[in-house]
C-alpha cells in the first residue's frame, strides 16, 4: 500500500512538472497592424486586423514567436493607393509579410528577430511591451522602416508628382492567449 502511495503521489508530481515545462501555447488570428507614412502631398495610413501571431511561454519568456500578415490586408480606405502599395510590395508575387523570433520577456524590452518583406529578410531590434493578464498577453511595438532596405521601391504617382517618403512606421498590437 505505502508503494502504490509512493508511486501515484510520483506521477502526480510528474504529471505537475511536465505541465510546467511543456508551457504554454499562445495565439491570435486579430492582429492589429498600422503602417504610417508620407508623401509629397500628404501623410497616409494602412491598417490590417488580420494578422496571425503565434509563441509558447515558459515562465516569463515567449518563445518560437511567429507573426503573419498579409500584405494585401493591409487597407487605407483608398483603392488607388492600396493598389500602388501591394504592386509596390509585390504582393501577388510575396503575399506575406513575416516576423519571427526566438524569445522575448514579459515587461518592457527589446525584441530581435527576422522581418520579411518581399524576398528580403533582414534582422531588426525594436522596442516591445509584453504585458500578461490572467492566461492572455498583449505585445505592443513599433519600429520603423525603409521600405528600399526590403527591395520595396516607395510609390508614386501622377506622373512621379506624388512620390512616397522611403520611411515607414510600422506598428503591431496583439491580443493572444
Amino acid at each position: 500500500m505505502k508503494n502504490l502511495a509512493n508511486f501515484k503521489i510520483l506521477v502526480l508530481a510528474f504529471g505537475l512538472f511536465s505541465g510546467l515545462v511543456a508551457g504554454q501555447k499562445i495565439s491570435s488570428k486579430n492582429v492589429k497592424t498600422t503602417v504610417t507614412g508620407t508623401s509629397t502631398m500628404h501623410d497616409w495610413t494602412m491598417t490590417s486586423n488580420t494578422g496571425t501571431f503565434s509563441a509558447n511561454v515558459s515562465g516569463n519568456t515567449l518563445t518560437d514567436i511567429t507573426y503573419t500578415l498579409g500584405a494585401k490586408t493591409l487597407k487605407s480606405g483608398k483603392g488607388a493607393m492600396d493598389n500602388n502599395a501591394y504592386k509596390a510590395m509585390e504582393a501577388d508575387k510575396y503575399p506575406n509579410i513575416t516576423f519571427t523570433a526566438t524569445s522575448v520577456n514579459v515587461g518592457k524590452g527589446t525584441i530581435t528577430g527576422k522581418l520579411k518583406v518581399t524576398n528580403v529578410t533582414k534582422t531588426v531590434s525594436f522596442p516591445v511591451t509584453v504585458a500578461k493578464s490572467g492566461n492572455g498577453y498583449t505585445i505592443t511595438g513599433t519600429e520603423t522602416i525603409k521600405m528600399s532596405d526590403y527591395g520595396v521601391t516607395p510609390p508614386s504617382f501622377m506622373m512621379n508628382t506624388v512620390k512616397t517618403g522611403n520611411d515607414i512606421k510600422i506598428t503591431v498590437n496583439v491580443s493572444a492567449n
